[in-house]
């Protein structure tokens, strides 16, 4: 009866079922999903070493051919997808438990698994799961790992040498995205999350070249005017820089002459200098003159001339008469 129901006829003489499965809106997803597997078979194609090298000379890898193809929307449909499908893992890894749903499909597996081995030997003494076991078990083959390790060494070296090309300034305007990316990450971390930071950075990758390819000649007539005024102010920096170390250079060679005129005329007098004066030369000090006395000589009496002879005499006489011892008298017996 239902499916009488299904197929039985509209008015207009379509049936439900193809109204359903060949309507226009169905063409439409069915021709958009052949474009977008057609654009991902292109997009994993164009992965291929480019012909450009490094400014040393080294060869790029394909993840630089395969990221610009997804990156500058060649293929719009597969990188729609692509990017669809980043944020949606994004958001899911912040509002879904997905270590705990792994873990639970796990437990749910093994014990449905553990349960039908038991019951089946308790049963028909004969394992159900054990039956389904291969004869052989499946493990990768040694062409599939070195495809994977081929992989990983290529996305290595993408990255090193993508690093070291924004390091050492080989596109100044990749090494100043660089730099503002980065002081913006620094800021921002402090106020956001880390899921936040990451579809932030997901969205400036996927969205700023879609910008600039619809917005591709002002942009860069906007670039070009800001590297000639960055180009001026350094021819500017440059000059005053020139202008100072000039004057600085002569300067010091003005001092450095007149420091070595004056050594020489140093050195020349003490050349001509003999030893002996060199010997009894003692350094100037500069004298005061001395005070004037203020009691002067005239001031005292003058001294004779003569030695008084007669006062000498007397003074002997009385020196003599005084060494004389006097007698004492004798007692009468």
């Amino acid at each position: 009866m239902a499916s009488n129901d299904v197929n039985y006829p509209n008015p207009n003489g379509t049936t439900i079922k193809d109204a359903v499965t060949k309507g226009p809106i169905v063409d439409n997803i069915k021709s958009e999903a052949s474009r977008t597997g057609q654009e991902l078979k292109d997009l994993r194609y164009s992965a291929s070493s480019p012909s450009t090298t490094t400014a040393t000379g080294q060869p790029l890898t394909y993840y630089h051919s395969l990221l610009y193809s997804l990156l500058s929307w060649e293929q719009p449909r597969a990188t729609a997808l692509s990017y669809a499908t980043v944020v949606t893992l994004i958001f899911a890894a912040r509002y879904l438990p997905l270590l705990r749903w792994f873990f639970k499909f796990l437990y749910v597996i093994l014990g449905f698994t553990t349960a039908a081995e038991l019951g089946g030997r308790l049963v028909w003494s004969e394992g159900i799961a054990s039956s389904f076991r291969p004869r052989k078990y499946y493990t990768l083959p040694q062409e599939t790992w070195e495809g994977v390790l081929a992989d990983l060494e290529q996305f290595f070296d993408f990255v090193l040498l993508e690093f070291q090309r924004v390091l050492f300034a080989e596109n100044i305007v990749h090494t100043v995205a660089a730099f503002l990316s980065a002081f913006s990450a620094y800021w921002l971390i402090k106020w956001l999350p880390l899921w936040g930071l990451t579809l932030i950075a997901v969205n400036i990758a996927y969205m700023g070249p879609l910008v600039y390819i619809n917005n591709r000649e002002v942009i860069d007539a906007h670039i070009e005017n800001a590297q000639g005024v960055i180009n001026s102010q350094a021819n500017q920096l440059k000059g005053l820089a020139e202008e100072q170390t000039a004057h600085a250079t002569g300067l010091m060679k003005q001092y450095v002459d007149d420091y070595s005129a004056k050594a020489q005329e140093y050195m020349g007098h003490r050349r001509s200098a003999s030893p002996e004066m060199a010997k009894v030369a003692s350094p100037l000090v500069k004298q005061e003159p001395a005070p004037e006395p203020t009691v002067k000589v005239s001031d005292f009496p003058e001294a004779p001339k003569e030695e008084p002879v007669a006062e000498v005499a007397e003074v002997a006489q009385t020196a003599a008469a005084e060494q004389i011892p006097t007698r004492e008298p004798l007692l009468a017996a």
